[in-house]
């Protein structure tokens, strides 16, 4: 196992994927939970799949598998998804979740199609395109890391920087409107914020499970606080954590992704959240109704013993 660990860091291509995973799930984590605490955790998978058409479009109009074209085009086509949402909720009486369904069909059955036209092309066995939807963490190199390292270190400045307003943004934004907070520019930028962090993690885990990624270690570091601060680094470390883990299983075995295993370890240690939580966990909570239980058992006891000890005396 010891050997195992450092052959891992020994190899120079094990290492950039072992820090880009790292980097990927700490930005995500950072940025997750402002989109959990505001009930947008199906934005991310929204913004995930409406990123594959903006992908296709880059290679067809580049002809090239240029990481940085893709990104750019996944980026543009996560933003307009944003404002199609936004107007789609502002100008309909249609709902968000019913916005956010319709986003995500219409702009991922869009990439489908793309992705089909190319691979029917004389270019599709050669673009790799197909790896977008389940990601391939094995082709990221030393530039791809880079990039994930300035994008994260930009997120998580940013949410540092308006901590306070996002926060306020996140439990009453009413509140925030009429402070004078830039609501609605606020809001935009939480999306783009999203957008930018789902666009950089589809290389590693696709479109198909970012959004888990995004949401999950927000989910499993609610269990453990109340605070919001602590729950943001919190997020980011079980994030880098999913990672690690998933870098390292992956590296131990023979043709194993290492995207999905970064989700799935962070889906374990979700579960172990819930579980084994100081206060929300269910271990707890059995705990503590097992404790109430007996104190009232007790109670029982002692208010009987006192009944007999009157009847006793009156006797």
């Amino acid at each position: 196992m010891a050997g195992e660990w450092l052959a891992l860091f020994r190899d120079p291509n094990a290492q950039w994927i072992l820090f880009g995973c790292m980097l990927l799930g700490l930005g995500s984590g950072v940025i997750g939970s402002f989109a959990y605490l505001r009930k947008q955790s199906l934005m991310g998978d929204a913004l995930a799949h409406a990123a594959l058409p903006g992908v296709c479009i880059a290679f067809m109009l580049s002809g090239s598998k240029s990481i940085l074209l893709f990104l750019i085009g996944a980026a543009a086509a996560g933003v307009v998804a944003t404002f199609g949402i936004g107007f789609i909720t502002r100008h309909t009486r249609i709902k968000q979740d019913a916005a956010l369904a319709i986003v995500l069909s219409v702009f991922f059955g869009i990439g489908i199609v793309l992705l089909t036209r190319i691979q029917h092309s004389g270019a599709g066995n050669q673009s790799g395109l197909d790896k977008f939807l389940f990601g391939q963490a094995a082709s990221m190199v030393r530039s791809d890391v880079i990039l994930m390292a300035v994008i994260s270190a930009v997120l998580i400045a940013v949410c540092a920087l308006l901590f306070k307003e996002f926060k306020l943004l996140s439990f009453d934004p009413g509140f925030a409107r009429g402070l004078g907070y830039p609501v609605a520019f606020l809001e935009q930028l939480i999306m783009l914020l999203i957008v930018i962090a789902v666009v950089v993690g589809i290389q590693a885990v696709g479109v198909v499970l970012m959004a888990a990624l995004l949401i999950t270690p927000a989910v499993s570091a609610r269990y453990w606080t109340e605070k919001l601060g602590v729950m943001v680094v919190l997020s980011g470390v079980i994030g880098a954590l999913s990672g690690l883990v998933g870098t390292y299983v992956s590296a131990s075995g023979n043709n194993l992704p290492t995207g999905p295993l970064t989700v799935l370890a962070s889906t374990v240690l979700f579960v172990v959240s819930v579980v084994f939580a100081p206060r929300r966990g269910l271990l707890s909570k059995v705990l503590l109704r097992a404790a109430a239980r007996n104190e009232l058992r007790r109670e029982k006891e002692f208010l009987l013993a006192e009944r007999r000890e009157r009847r006793e005396e009156a006797v």
